[in-house]
């Protein structure tokens, strides 16, 4: 493999990020075998996991709580050595994809110093797999506090609606004003039916952003999600399959 790519995934709830992350991650894993992929789980509401049928015992949130009680630090190990070991024990493997999942805060107070070594585990670890993809949060906490950083594609995402593709611009806008590293940012509309981008067209200009692709409303998909099935197993003749497909090789992955 090349030089490794970080792929960054952010967009209001409900607009199918965590779908587009599942369906690009299933691209990896089948284009390229013998590549290491990592997922991050970056959002709040995380839900990854069950994309993509992976179980999480332990969430990178609860590591940090534990950072804050100097009792939890063995005797003879620093809290960088700490985190490390604790970060690679939660880390959940499987024959394709390995998963980190953020979680929530579970306690008031500064979370600075563990965000800082957090940010440099990922930094470590990164040189170790050849894609990562970061499944975000709709405000980029984790990209404005540079803790995921030099993010090689960042993809918003929208539902089929003027009021979407309108927030998709304005999480753009934060990405200017915060001065987010990010190679390039791109927009994707989900559950889309035709004609729909023809009449969002003046919107979409609008927000600045370039349209990488759209995904159409899938019948397969909606089975799984009513199902609980992992959107990871969707089959090769899934409309949303086949979509995503066409945006990962616009992405010249």
């Amino acid at each position: 493999m090349g030089k490794e790519s970080l792929i960054a995934v952010a967009g209001k709830g409900g607009t199918g990020k965590t779908t587009v992350t599942a369906l690009l991650l299933r691209y990896l894993s089948m284009n390229y075998k013998d590549a290491s992929v990592l997922a991050v789980d970056a959002d709040a509401n995380a839900n990854l996991n069950e994309a993509l049928g992976l179980e999480v015992e332990e969430t990178i949130s609860e590591v940090l709580e534990a950072t804050k009680d100097p009792r939890s630090v063995p005797s003879g190990m620093s809290k960088d050595m700490f985190m490390d070991m604790r970060l690679n024990q939660i880390m959940v493997e499987s024959e394709s994809i390995d998963l980190l999942v953020m979680g929530n805060p579970v306690g008031p107070g500064c979370y600075c110093f563990p965000n800082e070594l957090l940010r440099k585990f990922l930094e470590q670890i990164r040189s170790s797999y050849d894609f990562i993809t970061v499944d975000n949060e709709a405000g980029m906490e984790h990209l404005s506090r540079r803790i995921i950083e030099n993010v090689d594609h960042l993809i918003i995402t929208s539902d089929s609606t003027a009021k979407g593709v309108r927030a998709a611009g304005r999480a753009y806008d934060i990405v200017n004003t915060l001065n987010i590293n990010c190679g390039k940012v791109y927009l994707v509309i989900t559950r889309t039916q035709d004609g729909e981008v023809q009449t969002l067209q003046e919107e979409i200009d609008k927000t600045g952003l370039e349209l990488l692709g759209v995904i159409p409303m899938d019948e397969k998909l909606s089975q799984y999600d009513l199902q609980g099935k992992p959107i990871f197993e969707l089959p090769d003749d899934s409309p949303a399959v086949k979509a995503v497909n066409n945006i990962a090789g616009n992405l010249n992955l």
